[in-house]
């Protein structure tokens, strides 16, 4: 497996970036994400056709852990980049860690036999299944249902078992498209709690490789520490 990077990149508070920050960090959880796409691109995008190799998250407005496989290189002087840390945590099976996710959870819907269905956010999946006079009651119970559901299903495959998980946080984020046109909305899962390492090559493979869909947009990186 190649090499990764832990590194956090924070923006400057001096000119230009505190000139530009209501452009660089707009109000709305999506136009953030988006423009927050495009300010961690700069910090790899070497050249046009560079495809993503690196995941990252919004820590604090301005603020971004990097997961990557190439150090990050701030030419246009808009952060302050911690010296990065190579990441290759020595793990064994057993091994109990307390972990930090971000996630854009997700259940396939409507394929035909054999066909990948739509993706769907596990969240509004559950509870539109509900009557409806039943699910504003029903909201924070299928809300850590679903979110312990999906991590176990991630751990099955990723190498973890899930010792316990506290959902810190859940929002809607609607993605604008170019020229106006209204784009997709997500749903965006903040976890927090304790697993267990089954297979330490497979989760260090699962963590580098990020968990669930969105990652363009600050999904899917799992932060871990010693429980």
């Amino acid at each position: 497996m190649t090499a990764k990077h832990l590194s956090k990149a924070v923006l400057r508070q001096d000119v230009p970036a505190v000139a530009l920050r209501a452009v660089l960090m707009p109000d709305g959880s999506g136009a953030r994400a988006a423009t927050s796409h495009h300010l961690v691109w700069t910090l790899f995008g070497d050249s046009p056709d560079r495809e993503r190799d690196f995941l990252w998250r919004e820590h604090a407005p301005g603020e971004f852990y990097l997961l990557s496989e190439r150090e990050p290189r701030d030419v246009h002087g808009l952060f302050d980049i911690a010296p990065p840390k190579l990441f290759a945590p020595a793990l064994h099976p057993g091994d109990r860690l307390a972990f930090d996710l971000r996630a854009n959870a997700t259940v396939s819907r409507g394929g035909a036999p054999d066909v990948r269905g739509k993706p769907c956010d596990i969240v509004m999946d559950a509870i539109h299944r509900l009557p409806s006079a039943a699910r504003a009651h029903a909201r924070r119970e299928v809300l850590d249902k679903v979110s312990s559901d999906w991590l176990s299903r991630q751990g099955e495959r990723g190498g973890f078992d899930v010792c316990a998980v506290e959902v810190t946080g859940y929002t809607t984020m609607s993605l604008d498209r170019s020229r106006g046109r209204q784009g997709a909305k997500i749903g965006v899962l903040d976890l927090r709690g304790v697993l267990a390492v089954r297979e330490p090559r497979t989760f260090v493979a699962a963590l580098c490789s990020g968990m669930g869909r969105a990652k363009t947009f600050g999904c899917g990186l799992m932060l871990i520490r010693r429980a």
